[in-house]
């Protein structure tokens, strides 16, 4: 399907592995430039090869999103490089397990600079250009413990909700300048992260890592895990030029997993 972006240029964050890689591989194959970024080289180069096999135009930039007086620079060295960018997908990393009722404020900190803040100050870096071109998406990956709260990932269920609030709120800002602002939930895709989750869910009960694994399928009506191919496919259908009347929306990758409206 060819949905109208080939020659777009999209920066992709946590490039990495996972679901940024997928993502990338994704809007390379409909003809779009690439900028991989992500905290560490090795990965990054693995995507890189990924592309370049697919005959993909990219770029790869260390970036640790924590960092925030970094921003204005990565943006003007991509702008140089690859020229001013269309797509924008916002993936970053989650905290570690955390209870409700623990606070750490140095923790707080680091991860809302990471997760939150960094989302909105490379946002409104990319925004003037697309504003002034009349065309840009962009699109932020959450979780899908902004519909339902996961147990034990407190800090990653509120601090992905402040995202939900700052996305429908930009969206109703430049609807009407060619840009729109998506997220996109993820339900149990089959990640690094994932296992890590399952891995610390298992030592907490007591539990084989095959068994709560065999559990979670259990809860999915599709009854299994997703690929990042198949998130990733979500993701370029709202980069395409036939989604410009979709804004402001959260879309569920998660084989109907999440029973609520």
């Amino acid at each position: 399907m060819d949905y109208g972006i080939s020659g777009r240029t999209a920066l992709v964050l946590g490039a990495g592995g996972g679901l940024g890689s997928a993502v990338c591989e994704a809007l390379a194959r409909e003809g779009v430039r690439i900028v991989a970024a992500g905290r560490s080289a090795g990965p990054l180069q693995a995507t890189l090869a990924r592309l370049q096999a697919i005959g993909a135009t990219a770029t790869a930039r260390v970036w640790d999103l924590g960092d925030l007086d970094a921003v204005p620079g990565h943006l003007a060295a991509i702008e140089a490089e690859a020229g001013t960018i269309d797509i924008l997908f916002n993936n970053t990393g989650g905290p570690p397990p955390t209870p409700a009722s623990h606070f750490d404020a140095a923790q707080l900190e680091a991860q809302f600079r990471a997760m939150v803040a960094s989302v909105m100050a490379i946002s409104a870096g990319v925004l003037p250009g697309m504003r002034a071109r009349g065309w840009g998406r962009i699109i932020t990956s959450t979780s899908s413990g902004t519909v339902a709260p996961i147990p034990n990932l407190a800090l990653s269920n509120a601090l992905r909700m402040a995202l939900v609030g700052w996305s429908k709120t930009l969206a109703r800002e430049v609807a009407a300048e060619g840009v729109t602002v998506n997220i996109v939930i993820p339900g149990r895709i089959a990640t690094p992260r994932l296992t890590v989750l399952d891995g610390a869910k298992a030592q907490r009960e007591g539990r084989t890592l095959a068994e709560v694994e065999a559990a979670s399928r259990a809860t999915i009506p599709a009854g299994r895990t997703g690929t990042p191919t198949e998130f990733a496919h979500a993701v370029a259908f709202l980069a395409s030029a036939g989604a410009s009347y979709i804004t402001g929306s959260q879309l569920r990758v998660d084989g109907g997993l999440i029973a609520s409206h």
